[in-house]
């Protein structure tokens, strides 16, 4: 199983990015092909690294490597990765693990 955590720095506009991600972002990745699972954080993250702490993390699942590369190159996978500039002022750290 591979698992895809995605970790949001602090944006420049919180409130932006918590309407955007809640609104549009989230109906994007429920779309993604080959999703077993998606959560993601509320309210703040605690962090042991130095500030500033995340402002959110997501985590996605999926059956293999290969239906974890087929959702990212499909349109929908796709659109959901593009629609990361939308709100994620921050920056984004992508990790992908196997578990």
């Amino acid at each position: 199983m591979k698992q895809v955590i995605v970790i949001y720095g602090a944006p420049s506009d919180r409130a932006h990015f918590d309407r955007h991600y809640e609104a549009t972002h989230v109906p994007l990745v429920r779309k993604m092909p080959h999703l077993l699972d998606f959560h993601y954080s509320k309210g703040p993250v605690q962090s042991s690294a130095p500030d500033p702490a995340p402002h959110l993390v997501a985590t996605m699942s999926y059956g293999s490597e290969a239906d974890l590369a087929a959702s990212l190159e499909s349109p929908e996978g796709k659109a959901a990765v593009a629609d990361v500039a939308n709100f994620a002022s921050g920056g984004v750290t992508i990790l992908t693990v196997t578990i």
